[in-house]
């Protein structure tokens, strides 16, 4: 079992380990009587295990949609009215078990309900546990784009049991890799050559490599939003500073428009992959990155069975959903950018021919 602290404001744990469930109960704080444990409607088998290492303490029940169909104001009232008429006072708490959506949508509701509650996350995906769990964000849609309306509320508590991942369809665990290899592409390396060097045990939920990747994702995370809790750093350094908490969002600006274009019917790492590749040559073209680092994207996440091509949405809708990106400002796109391995920038007001020579890369089109 491995625990990696999480600095700032309000210090946490994240857990991880195999078979470390019963772990839950010293994460949540002192004086908790009632727990909400909010998970998918066809993930009762992790949630009742998760229930019964709560022993003692009085257990609400709250089924959720699956996937983005959670993240809704709709689903967040129908939890609020389930807690008030429970009588949750801020002596109670709210345990998430799921993947990213669950945990995004049971963060915001105990970051909204009473102005926040204590909340410990328990991902059951790899996507979670290396991104959604930690760092503090929360969020639902709107018809205008992905997570618009959220709020920053830390957690009390993460726990990955990387058991939790042996019954992980092997799709949404090659989805869970792409936001592992951003992480080598902004911050460290040493994960890019350890799914180079084993893509098969990259998939591998039994793999050490697996564990290892798993850990150095949760470090990298842990100490971006240590440093930079409300993503605010970006605005304070200006062009030439490191982007802070934003770098997280590598490849996220098209990636969210592609969620969108196809109603998340593309897992959340396949977009962030396609977006990665979408970024790395426009950072080519403005000439900000070199050639090999921009080429070894599409390379390294190919390995490890992630999409590098989009074409089933035309560009100008794509272009108008990236306008309304949470690291826009004013009629200005931005996007977080490499000026090389692990040293990334921000790119402001980008040539518009760039962002659809971009794109027709994207497509499959020539270089």
């Amino acid at each position: 079992m491995t625990t990696i602290r999480v600095a700032g404001p309000a210090p946490y744990d994240v857990v991880v380990g195999d078979a470390v469930l019963g772990q839950v109960r010293r994460l949540l704080p002192g004086g908790v009587q009632r727990v909400a444990l909010c998970r998918p409607e066809g993930l009762p088998g992790p949630a009742a295990r998760v229930a019964g290492e709560l022993g003692g303490l009085e257990v609400l029940d709250l089924a959720l949609p699956a996937g983005e169909g959670a993240k809704t104001a709709a689903v967040a009232a129908g939890c609020w009215e389930r807690l008030g008429e429970a009588g949750f006072t801020r002596s109670d708490a709210v345990v998430t078990v799921g993947g990213g959506a669950t945990t995004d949508l049971g963060g915001f509701v105990a970051a909204t309900w009473l102005r926040g509650v204590p909340v410990v996350h328990v991902p059951t995906t790899l996507l979670g546990m290396v991104d959604a769990a930690v760092g503090g964000k929360t969020g639902i849609n709107t018809g205008a784009g992905k997570n618009l309306v959220g709020s920053f509320h830390e957690p009390a508590g993460v726990l990955c049991d990387l058991s939790l991942l042996e019954s992980l369809p092997a799709a949404e665990l090659v989805s869970g890799l792409g936001e592992v290899v951003k992480c080598g592409f902004i911050a460290d390396p040493q994960i890019l050559r350890l799914v180079d060097g084993d893509p098969a045990g990259a998939r591998d939920p039994a793999s050490a490599v697996l564990v290892e990747l798993v850990e150095r994702a949760i470090r990298v995370k842990a100490e971006v939003v240590a440093a930079d809790l409300r993503e605010t750093a970006a605005t304070a350094a200006g062009a030439s500073g490191h982007p802070g908490r934003e770098v997280l969002n590598y490849g996220h600006t098209m990636a969210h428009a592609i969620e969108r274009a196809t109603s998340y019917s593309v897992r959340h790492g396949e977009a962030v992959a396609i977006g990665m590749v979408y970024v790395a040559e426009l950072a080519r073209l403005a000439g900000r990155l070199d050639e090999q680092t921009a080429a070894r994207h599409a390379s390294t996440l190919a390995r490890v069975g992630l999409p590098t091509r989009f074409d089933r949405a035309p560009y100008e809708e794509l272009l108008a959903t990236m306008r309304v990106d949470k690291k826009a400002r004013g009629s200005q796109l931005r996007f977080v950018v490499l000026d090389g391995l692990a040293r990334p920038g921000i790119l402001a007001g980008p040539d518009e021919a760039w962002l659809r020579q971009a794109y027709d890369v994207m497509a499959g089109g020539p270089r």
